[in-house]
């Protein structure tokens, strides 16, 4: 008799624990705690996932930067490293001038705020429209490196290429393919 009271204690306590096991792992393993503010960061998480990110920053020379993404995973590697999804990205020139960077993906360090755009890269500049697969932008560079199927439209010119580099500050642009035997493909939109 005792066996059998003993054997059901014993089989209550394995389904709470089992429960309690699930509960604890599927709710609370998992959640983080996140405060960001713009000038300086606080990161405190169990968890490397991150919903609505925005950062926004200001260089030397007045140029401001905003990068928002709908989902960001912190490197634990690096913490300065966020792996995005659903990127936007602007950047005020001081000249008043505004570019807009839209990707699948992107790759940004919180430290220097270099980023990493990649996949259905579309960037927006005046009257000039860049599409590409992977972009290098580094505010602190005042560079922007624009690869991988590559096509560079105005309203005059629509360029496909390997290549474009823009100098940010100076706005010198050049547009060129990795195979000296291949050109630059141009062709007139009037």
């Amino acid at each position: 008799m005792e066996i059998k009271k003993f054997a059901k204690i014993f089989f209550i306590f394995l389904i709470l624990l089992i429960s309690f096991s699930i509960i604890y792992f599927k709710f609370f393993k998992n959640k983080s705690d996140v405060i960001v503010n713009n000038d300086k960061e606080d990161i405190n998480y169990n968890s490397n996932i991150l919903e609505d990110i925005e950062y926004n920053t200001k260089d030397k020379d007045g140029n401001e930067y905003l990068i928002k993404a709908l989902q960001g995973e912190i490197d634990f590697s690096n913490p300065n490293i966020l792996f995005l999804t659903n990127v936007n990205a602007f950047v005020k020139l001081n000249t008043s001038e505004i570019v807009t960077i839209v990707s699948d993906y992107g790759k940004y360090n919180s430290e220097n705020n270099d980023t990493i755009f990649s996949k259905n890269v579309i960037v927006d500049y005046l009257d000039n429209k860049i599409t590409a697969e992977y972009l290098d932008f580094s505010l602190e560079k005042n560079f922007m490196l624009i690869s991988k199927n590559v096509i560079y439209s105005n309203p005059e010119n629509t360029l496909s290429a390997d290549v474009v580099e823009i100098d940010i500050k100076t706005r010198d642009t050049k547009i060129f393919m990795y195979e000296k035997e291949k050109k630059v493909n141009i062709k007139s939109n009037k």
